[in-house]
C-alpha cells in the first residue's frame, strides 16, 4: 500500500498530540457504532462548524480517539485503580502549522467509574473531631461510605507538542482538570481543583508505541488500494505525568469537611507526589486519505464519510 500524502501526514501528526492525555473516571456515554476501521471514531465531531469548515488546503480536518482498558491515578496519599478510559476529538490543523481541538458535545472524555479504595472511611476516618467522627460512626452502610471520582475538564488544552507524540519523556500538551468526588455526606460540589487552580496534567509516552497504517473505504470497509479514508494506529504506550502538584479540596460537606479530607488524603500536594499512568494505550487517528483531492470541502466530505458508516 502506497504512504499516505505528505499534507496528509501533516495533519494526522497535529492530531496525535491530543492523544489520550485527557483521563476521566465518568460512566461512558452511549456512542453510535461505526463500520469496520471507523469503529474507534464513534463521537468524533464531524458535524461541529470548525470541522465541516476544513478545505483540505488550508485547513484539514481529522478524528482523534484514544483508550486505555486500565489505568492509575495518585493524588497525595491516595490511589484510585481506574477502568476503561476513552477520549475523543476532532482537529483542526492549519497551513501554518498550528492546530485547535474540538470537543464532541457531550465531551472529550468518556469512562468506566473510579472508587475511592475505603470509600469515606478511608478520606476521614478515624477522627478525634465531633463532627467527622459522628460522620465516621454512620458508615455502617456502604452506600453511605462508598465515594467516587471523576476527572472533569476544568480549562482549554494548551501547550501542543507535536514532536513528542513520536518520543518519549515529553509532554505532549496541557490538560486542565479537577476531580469531582461524589458523597452523600460530601455533597455535589466537593472538588480537587477548581477552574481557577486546577491540576494541570502534562501527559507523555513512557513507552514508544507500535505504528500501522490503514487505508479503508469511505463506509469503513478496508480498501488498501483505493481507499477515501487513512487511519494511523498507535497502539501499546504507557502513558502518564508524574510532576503535577494537586491543591486541596473545596466545597466537601459545604466547605465543613474540607480540611478532613484534605488532611487524610494529604492534599495539598506538590508537583512530584502525584502520578496518572494510562496502560497499553490504543490511539487511532484518520482523515481523508487526499484531504487536498476533496478541496474545498474536506470537512463535508468527512462527515459524509462518518454517517455512511452507521450500522
Amino acid at each position: 500500500m502506497r504512504s499516505v500524502s505528505n499534507r496528509t501526514r501533516v495533519g494526522l501528526l497535529a492530531a496525535f498530540t491530543a492523544f489520550s492525555a485527557l483521563l476521566s473516571t465518568g460512566s461512558a456515554t452511549a456512542a453510535t457504532q461505526l463500520n469496520g476501521d471507523w469503529a474507534p471514531f464513534d463521537r468524533c465531531p464531524v458535524d461541529a462548524p470548525a470541522m465541516l469548515a476544513a478545505d483540505g488546503i488550508n485547513t484539514i480536518a481529522t478524528c482523534i480517539a484514544s483508550s486505555s482498558a486500565t489505568g492509575s491515578i495518585t493524588l497525595g496519599k491516595t490511589q484510585v485503580t481506574t477502568g476503561r478510559t476513552d477520549l475523543q476529538l476532532g482537529v483542526i490543523q492549519r497551513a501554518d502549522g498550528t492546530a485547535s481541538l474540538v470537543a464532541p458535545p457531550e465531551g472529550a472524555l468518556t469512562a468506566d467509574p473510579a472508587e475511592i479504595p475505603g470509600g469515606l472511611i478511608g478520606l476521614m476516618c478515624p477522627s478525634g473531631i465531633p463532627l467527622v467522627s459522628g460522620i465516621c460512626r454512620q458508615l455502617t452502610d456502604n452506600n453511605l461510605n462508598r465515594v467516587t471520582a471523576t476527572i472533569e475538564p476544568a480549562g482549554a488544552p494548551r501547550d501542543f507538542n507535536m514532536s513528542a507524540a513520536f518520543s518519549t519523556g515529553e509532554p505532549i500538551l496541557t490538560i486542565p482538570v479537577r476531580i469531582h468526588l461524589k458523597n452523600p455526606f460530601l455533597g455535589d460540589k466537593c472538588y480537587i481543583g477548581t477552574t481557577a487552580n486546577p491540576v494541570l496534567l502534562k501527559p507523555q509516552n513512557v513507552t514508544a508505541p507500535t505504528l500501522s497504517l490503514q487505508r479503508f473505504a469511505a463506509d469503513g470497509t478496508p480498501n488498501d488500494d483505493e481507499g477515501e479514508m487513512g487511519r494511523y494506529t498507535f497502539e501499546g504506550a504507557d502513558q502518564g505525568d508524574a510532576a503535577f502538584a494537586v491543591p486541596g479540596a473545596s466545597g466537601c460537606g459545604a466547605g465543613l469537611l474540607d480540611w478532613a479530607v484534605n488532611l487524610k488524603t494529604g492534599l495539598p500536594s506538590a508537583a512530584g507526589k502525584n502520578s496518572v499512568t494510562l496502560d497499553a494505550t490504543s490511539t487511532y487517528f484518520g482523515s481523508p486519505y487526499d484531504p487536498a483531492g476533496l478541496a474545498p470541502d474536506e470537512g463535508r466530505k468527512l462527515s459524509e464519510f462518518w454517517h455512511s458508516a452507521k450500522r
